[in-house]
């Protein structure tokens, strides 16, 4: 126990130090990001009609002009957003020497850090198809009477996904608080055995099977059927809501979806880990969650093979991809292991690839991205640039700082929450601060929604005007059939006589 902590003290030592060295270079890492991706930043202003960092005139070098990068293909939404979304070019990430210009300490910050929310949750049981039981935890705030909200409410529903290891997070407390000043009615979705979730059969779901995710979705539209419906995910938490939208396509029920911090190619991310602590805390977190189902769970699985494994994919593997007995020797999934259930291996991400249905994504998905994110990997080769350079449903705001959910801001940040949201109703408590990714994500909601309902009404407009001065110049009756018959032969004889004499009579 003296080793792990005398470890723990020297790489905190070492993340206090890395700041200064790692931002007081000359070089740009966004200009190389960029660049890695296939872009420049004046390419990407021609692919995207101008980027977002410098969208509102400013030309300024240095750090604020390229702290942002809006990346998507060219289209009528994208300029939208470029006009009427100012948070996306108003990201200020603290430098110098202080522990929020670290990735990994304001990551870790966001990730483990208690926080004193003034909200409390109302949890919903759900029982699924096959007796299972999902939660969902509504945000109300703590001095309101009434814990439950009424099913005529027109509020929008913001259905708040975390991530994979059901970790309830700083960032997804400070979100929920903050869409609910915003008029919102946050509700955490905790898969089976998460939060507190009890675990009533042997099946637990894996990391990108939407199946129980739809079903609450449906519940929420059964609950709240006036109330638009729009989704938020957090770090591997976005696996399950690219799913989701990719297999539902059209019939996902959402406006809009954000996604704080993905990770998009999952499979290789499981391979190719973690830095040490980071890994050794997510595997332990997830060990003491299951302990809890260790006898219940050694009727399906080799619970030995389970709690010996140390790296996330010797986790996964155990509880999905296990090929062998319960009395086989157990295994970390390490050499020879590694062959026996690789074919098990690729099978299992083939199911739960997020990205597998990517073509299906019907509604305007927002990633929100930082240069230096400690979780996600290398930049390179986990940022899918053909996605957003092709798709038109995808966006991307790739940040030069932030860590993994993290997007500290300067102090003066906090001046442009009254501007940035003016077309909003704001009651956040600014002694709390808002984080800017939550910000950002509240205006691409309403700009999309406000950008759907012009089109809308362009539409209406458009058949109205048709129909009012249309035709062929003379006089068009509009009709409107009352009568009923029960043969088809009849009803189809006197639509035809209708349509006939109508044509008659504008000649």
């Amino acid at each position: 126990m003296l080793g792990w902590l005398v470890a723990l003290c020297i790489t905190i030592l070492v993340v206090l130090i890395w700041p200064g060295s790692k931002y007081f270079g000359t070089e740009s890492k966004a200009d190389a990001l960029l660049k890695g991706l296939g872009f420049s930043q004046r390419a990407a202003k021609e692919k995207t009609g101008k980027c977002a960092s410098d969208r509102d005139g400013s030309t300024g070098a240095g750090e604020q002009a390229r702290a942002v990068a809006f990346i998507c293909k060219p289209s009528a939404l994208a300029n939208y957003l470029l006009k009427h979304c100012r948070t996306f070019s108003h990201f200020t990430p603290c430098l110098g020497w202080t522990w929020q210009a670290s990735a990994f300490l304001q990551s870790v910050y966001q990730a483990c850090w208690p926080y004193d929310s003034p909200i409390q949750f109302v949890r919903d049981n759900l029982q699924l198809s096959d007796d299972g039981l999902v939660a969902l935890d509504w945000a109300v705030p703590s001095y309101q009477k009434r814990r439950r909200t009424s099913s005529h409410s027109t509020s929008p529903v913001l259905l708040i996904i975390p991530n994979s290891f059901g970790k309830i997070t700083r960032n997804v407390q400070k979100l929920c608080e903050t869409a609910l000043s915003h008029g919102y009615l946050p509700a955490v979705f905790n898969r089976r055995s998460h939060n507190g979730t009890p675990l009533t059969t042997l099946k637990l779901q894996q990391f990108g099977d939407p199946a129980d995710l739809r079903e609450a979705v449906r519940y929420i539209r059964y609950r709240q059927p006036a109330g638009r419906l729009y989704a938020v995910s957090e770090s591997t938490g976005s696996g399950l809501l690219l799913s989701y939208l990719g297999e539902c396509g059209s019939s996902s029920y959402m406006t809009a979806a954000v996604c704080l911090s993905p990770v998009f190619r999952c499979q290789s991310w499981f391979e190719n880990g973690l830095c040490w602590p980071l890994q050794w805390m997510l595997v332990l977190y997830q060990k003491i969650c299951l302990s809890r189902y260790k006898t219940v769970l050694g009727e399906t699985i080799q619970t030995d093979t389970l709690f010996s494994s140390c790296s996330l994919r010797g986790l996964e593997s155990s509880l999905f991809c296990q090929t062998g007995h319960s009395g086989s020797t157990p295994s970390t999934l390490s050499g020879t292991s590694i062959s026996t259930t690789s074919g098990a291996w690729d099978t299992y991400w083939e199911r739960n690839e997020p990205l597998r249905d990517v073509d299906e994504v019907a509604i305007p998905v927002l990633s929100v991205c930082a240069e230096d994110d400690p979780i996600r990997g290398d930049i390179q080769s986990t940022i899918p640039s053909e996605l957003f350079e092709t798709n038109p449903h995808f966006f991307l705001l790739l940040t030069k700082r932030g860590g993994h959910c993290g997007f500290s801001t300067q102090p003066e940040e906090s001046a442009f929450s009254n501007a940035g949201s003016a077309a909003v109703p704001n009651n956040v408590n600014e002694s709390h601060g808002t984080n800017w990714s939550h910000k950002a994500l509240l205006e691409f909601f309403r700009a999309t929604t406000d950008f759907f309902a012009a089109e809308e009404r362009a539409k209406q407009l458009a058949t109205r005007r048709r129909g009012l001065g249309g035709g062929a110049g003379g006089r068009v009756f509009r009709y409107r059939s009352v009568s009923t018959c029960k043969r088809m032969p009849a009803c189809s004889h006197n639509i035809h006589a209708i349509y006939n004499w109508q044509r008659s009579y504008t000649r």
